[in-house]
């Protein structure tokens, strides 16, 4: 599997000409990673980019400790090492010349400091944003894109089927987090995608809560949602709800609700019509069961290099679905001081514009024991 860097960054020079751009400069370690294959993380050191649109010559500015990485992954060869004695600045304007008039920026990405450094380096420049681009040339997914990541949904799904085994009584929801995550490592990944969430009985009602010192127990909800990163750079993202020992009538009524929910926004996926129309399909089922207060986020996100990228799949959002987007469907009830069930699956609009369900850990209630 090999991803094409060259039609990205042409793709890239060719908007920043007709933009009449100057200098693009990209500093999101993500989309450094999109246009070049060299993933890192800089911390506070600088990172970026450079596409020099009066001459066309690309240019990987990296902090000097991974020139060597950047020099073995880097489709981008000509790369100039910072160290950190150095002023990145100083460095940028040395290559560049202080003659720039226009420069491109992710405008959400650039801090203040940098913004100020820049103008003291470029005292004549004038700026724009040029993250929707970006976004919007990382928005649809090849082919080879999706081998990634349904690899990140494989990895994660073996991590589920071996961590559920050694759920029990008395253990705390942190302990379960650390023995998934170990799991991630011995199956292959490069790491979890973000913060493994395990969350049990009242907890599971707090959609992005953080796993504690809460002992699980007999009649429990037990949300697990987590992923993993790849050594290919890609993620995945994957949730399901157990419950531990014995369910009530209750608790099996609302998982059966959310998992109506789940399948309708699956089943209302395709090309050509708005984005919106996949979370309405949802949200109705849950709307029309009497739980539609406690379904208060979008039922969907994009994700890819990263674990939350375009599209956003929520009730609003009129843009036509087309072939190429990779998005969660995963909604939820979350009872305050009772519980919550979520059920997400990852879905991709293929080139024929149908879905296809990347997930296939069975969504079936499991009572774990």
């Amino acid at each position: 599997m090999t991803i094409n860097y060259q039609s990205r960054l042409t793709a890239l020079q060719n908007y920043l000409q007709e933009q009449s751009i100057d200098i693009a400069m990209i500093t999101d370690p993500a989309n450094v990673f999109y246009y070049t294959g060299f993933h890192s993380d800089p911390h506070e050191r600088f990172l970026a980019l450079v596409l020099d649109g009066r001459d066309q010559a690309f240019t990987l500015f990296v902090p000097a400790l991974d020139k060597e990485i950047a020099d073995n992954e880097s489709y981008v060869k000509n790369i100039v090492p910072i160290s950190d004695e150095e002023d990145p600045f100083s460095k940028l304007q040395m290559e560049l010349g202080a003659n720039v008039q226009y420069i491109g920026l992710e405008m959400k990405v650039v801090s203040m400091f940098r913004h100020q450094r820049l103008q003291d380096v470029f005292p004549d420049a004038g700026y724009t944003d040029i993250q929707p681009a970006i976004n919007k040339q990382r928005l649809k997914k090849s082919r080879n894109e999706m081998d990634y990541l349904q690899e990140a949904v494989n990895i994660i799904e073996k991590v589920l089927a071996e961590g559920i085994k050694k759920v029990k009584v008395g253990m705390t929801e942190a302990e379960l987090a650390a023995e998934l995550e170990f799991l991630m490592k011995k199956l292959g990944a490069a790491g979890p995608s973000f913060s493994t969430i395990v969350l049990a009985g009242e907890k599971s009602a707090l959609p992005h809560g953080t796993p504690g010192d809460r002992a699980l127990q007999n009649g429990d909800f037990l949300l697990i949602d987590f992923g993993v990163i790849t050594n290919a750079g890609y993620c995945s993202d994957i949730t399901r709800t157990f419950i531990v020992g014995e369910a009530t009538e209750e608790q099996r009524k609302i998982y059966d609700i959310v998992l109506k929910s789940n399948q309708a926004g699956i089943d209302a996926v395709q090309a050509g019509v708005p984005l919106k129309a996949f979370d309405i399909a949802a949200r109705k089922v849950i709307d029309e069961s009497g739980y539609g207060d406690y379904f208060n986020n979008r039922v969907g996100h994009g994700l890819g290099i990263e674990v939350h990228e375009e599209p956003s799949i929520h009730e609003n959002n009129e843009t036509i679905a087309e072939n190429g987007l990779m998005f969660t469907i995963e909604p939820g009830i979350y009872l305050p001081d009772y519980g919550g069930v979520r059920i997400e699956d990852e879905v991709y609009i293929n080139e024929n514009g149908k879905a296809e369900v990347l997930t296939t850990f069975p969504k079936d209630l499991q009572i774990l024991t």
